[in-house]
């Protein structure tokens, strides 16, 4: 008998290592997307060179605009929404800490010390040996050590679960960031070109009153009739109406800042650009290829890691269906009196090993795994969907940058021949050629020509940050060799 235990512990050593290779999760391996080999661009676009490990980089410096720079900046350190995301990364970087301790035994101690009394009418172990009462002590201290034996890949497929959501959650902190960052630009471009319109409006209101102030004298020397000085108090009347209007807009605007920068509304305020101030400038953005998507973007790169995350779901569930094995250890000693707790007789141990293995479940396991796979099926579709409005995004950022670039070079020239337009309704008019018709009828083009061009300019501002949150932040650090775009003319005043 104590030749066979030798024997016994190596056949039982070997089954283990053999069992140690069953594992049962299926292999993670993200799906293959048919990728375009380039983007349908146009000039000015070039290939940019991307970086996966790299940042995705502080991408509004390429605006030039210091109060952006400023509001970021705040954004990133009072977001709460932020800070909601880095809270939920630091949990799930907990829940991995939690899953990577199945890797190991655990080891507990337990002591105990008690006085206690055993009833005398306590259920009978023998009928012919009767139950005394004893009052006694039980002193007690043990160390255990518990593993469990990962066999079919449970643990594995655990913290494979925990690793892929805690990388998930990652790159919801990085997307989080690139929209708290894409979405207080787009508000603060909004409200800027806002304040372009208004600065538009303002002059053509003066010039209006101008219009008025010589309409009504020329009414008074009984040059004009009635009807001219009430068509330009008319055309005022409106314009007024729309400067209500814009400050309705600018308002929602800045409220949305002081949202996105972690302060209240009504206490927050940005001030108009001093009309000194530099305009800012619409950058060229290095587009890539579509394939560098599947890289930058951390709404994908959050996609491609949940899929991973359900695969390792699958293996938690097939692994269900084998038996679970947990292996124990228990040594320590007990006493009636303390001071025997470390004498020989006293000493305790037990060493086993529990096996649990469903048997009957009425198909609860199998519908378990079923809907592990569909769950898994559910984020491969998800991570498909992803790619292809990422891809649809980049594209609709390109081209649309580019008509806009062609509509605000003519827009430009608009407002030039808009103004020429003026200046000959006007000397007509007072030389009493013209109809009163014609110089509002030329007040009211120019007006909208440098309207449209200020809303041109906000348009093109707005549409390079799309382009920025499309391709994931920004391929290049500012004072690379990408280069930035002039800074947009100012709208000019009107009658200039």
């Amino acid at each position: 008998m104590r030749g066979m235990r030798p024997r016994a512990g190596l056949a039982l050593s070997l089954t283990l290592m053999l069992l140690a290779g069953c594992a049962t999760g299926p292999e993670y391996r993200r799906p293959e997307l048919p990728m375009p080999a380039s983007w349908a661009t146009e000039a000015p676009w070039r290939e940019g060179r991307p970086d996966d490990a790299a940042a995705k980089g502080r991408w509004w410096l390429r605006y030039g605009d210091p109060a952006l720079d400023a509001l970021q900046a705040r954004a990133l350190e009072n977001s709460p929404t932020l800070a909601l995301a880095g809270a939920r990364l630091s949990q799930a970087q907990s829940t991995l800490e939690a899953a990577l301790a199945g890797r190991y035994p655990q080891l507990g101690l337990n002591l105990r010390g008690v006085r206690q009394r055993i009833s005398a009418n306590r259920p009978l172990t023998n009928y012919n040996s009767p139950n005394f009462a004893t009052v006694q002590n039980d002193a007690l201290a043990s160390l255990s050590v518990n593993y469990e034996t990962d066999l079919f890949g449970r643990v594995q497929s655990s913290i494979a679960v925990a690793a892929a959501a805690a990388e998930q959650s990652g790159a919801d902190l990085e997307n989080v960031r690139l929209l708290l960052g894409a979405d207080l630009a787009t508000a603060y471009f909004n409200l800027r070109a806002v304040d372009t319109e208004l600065d538009v409006v303002a002059q053509s209101v003066a010039l209006q009153r101008r219009a008025l102030e010589l309409a009504t004298s020329r009414h008074d020397l009984g040059a004009v009739s009635g009807l001219d000085v009430a068509q330009q108090q008319a055309l005022l009347d409106n314009t007024l109406t729309q400067v209500d209007l814009l400050k309705r807009q600018r308002g929602q605007f800045e409220h949305a800042l002081g949202t996105l920068t972690g302060t209240g509304a009504p206490v927050f305020a940005l001030a108009p650009r001093p009309p000194d101030a530099p305009v800012p400038q619409v950058p060229s953005v290095p587009v890539g290829v579509p394939s560098d998507l599947l890289e930058r973007r951390p709404d994908v790169a959050a996609a491609e890691r949940a899929m991973a995350a359900a695969n390792a779901q699958v293996g938690i569930a097939n692994a269900a269906f084998y038996p679970s094995i947990s292996l124990g250890v228990t040594l320590g000693a007990e006493s009636r009196a303390l001071g025997a707790l470390l004498d020989a007789p006293s000493l305790l141990w037990s060493l086993g090993a529990s096996l649990a293995q469903p048997l009957f479940d009425a198909g609860r396991i199998r519908a378990n795994l079923a809907g592990a796979q569909a769950g898994y099926d559910a984020t491969v579709a998800n991570y498909r969907r992803v790619v292809l409005t990422a891809m649809q995004e980049v594209e609709d950022g390109i081209t649309g940058m580019a008509s806009l670039e062609r509509a605000y070079a003519q827009a430009l020239r608009a407002s030039d021949s808009a103004a020429r337009v003026l200046d000959l309704a006007t000397a007509r008019y007072e030389g009493g050629v013209a109809s009163y018709l014609d110089l509002i009828s030329a007040q009211q083009s120019l007006l909208n020509a440098q309207r449209q061009q200020a809303q041109l300019l906000g348009q093109r501002l707005l549409v390079s940050v799309f382009l920025v949150k499309a391709l994931g932040g920004d391929l290049r650090p500012p004072g690379s060799d990408m280069q930035a775009a002039q800074p947009a003319p100012p709208v000019r005043p009107a009658g200039s």
